[in-house]
């Protein structure tokens, strides 16, 4: 199943695919569509995605749609080296922490600005991860790391307090108890801390 939003290709799509058996093609927005529900039987994403959507779209499919194992997606430089970057760097951030939760990276691939037409004032990347896991309490995890990184500048402790999520000394208890201080800041946690407290958080 192919999901396109520009209906200007609409003609020619069809007049190639139409006849095609294993072939369908959905006209609109990807972020809007239910994805789950136009194909329930997915088991790979492979993509050309915008900047605008990139992120929301890998993300929300990596539990919203459970059967894809294999991702093969076209973005921005930029997003793909936040996809695996490591802790403690300024690429590093939410979308690293969910990806690297449920996947591992198998291909890597920089695409030079210059082999688009017109050309881009960004280069891109082709990216492949591959599922490995999903933590049981992922909803929930999700919810801890989202809030984590929503005040970047601040310490993990005032930002999940900030964001709604817990008390900061409760948030510093549970920080303790994973044997981090009460000042250390989000991007400092690899991702199997943020399981490991969630789990402290109760």
């Amino acid at each position: 199943m192919a999901v396109e939003l520009d209906r200007s290709l609409e003609p020619q799509l069809s007049e190639r695919f139409g006849a095609v058996a294993n072939v369908g093609i959905v006209f609109g927005d990807a972020l809007a569509l239910d994805l789950a529900a136009v194909a329930p039987g997915a088991t790979k994403l492979v993509a050309n995605l915008p900047y605008n959507v990139a992120t929301p779209i890998v993300v929300e499919s990596l539990a919203g749609l459970p059967r894809i194992g294999r991702w093969c997606v076209m973005v921005q430089r930029e997003v793909a080296d936040r996809f695996f970057a490591v802790p403690s760097t300024k690429a590093y951030g939410a979308v690293s922490v969910l990806v690297q939760l449920v996947t591992e990276r198998v291909g890597f691939h920089p695409v030079a600005r210059t082999v688009f037409r017109p050309r881009p004032n960004v280069d891109s990347a082709l990216v492949a991860f591959r599922r490995t896991r999903m933590p049981d309490d992922y909803a929930e995890v999700k919810r801890v790391v989202e809030a984590a990184f929503a005040h970047r500048r601040k310490t993990l402790a005032n930002s999940l307090e900030l964001s709604g999520v817990v008390p900061r000394g409760i948030a510093v208890a549970a920080l303790a108890r994973i044997g981090r201080g009460a000042a250390v800041r989000a991007e400092e946690l690899a991702p199997d801390d943020f399981v490991a407290l969630r789990r402290a958080l109760g």
